[in-house]
């Protein structure tokens, strides 16, 4: 998974913003969404970042990690914002 072309990410504090320039729209994600994204760009798979969710939050079910990432990959893939 990689950006769009005209999409720039940069990291916070309180975890990525995504700057879509077609559009001028700005896109927050939370610190997990960003480890999400991050594992993503990374070259890594959707169930490696369920993984690494999980790991992070152990209280999280793995199953709902695994449908948390494909949420938001589905939602970034739908906004034109990441291509596979």
């Amino acid at each position: 998974m990689k950006l769009a072309p005209a999409v720039h990410a940069t990291e916070t504090d309180t975890g990525m913003v995504l700057l879509d320039e077609r559009s001028g729209r700005y896109w927050q994600l939370n610190p997990t969404g960003a480890l999400i994204l991050r594992t993503l760009l990374d070259g890594d798979t959707a169930d490696d970042a369920a993984r690494q969710l999980h790991h992070r939050h152990p209280g999280l079910d793995a199953d709902q990690a695994g449908r948390d990432v494909t949420a938001l990959v589905n939602n970034l893939l739908a906004s034109g914002l990441v291509t596979s």
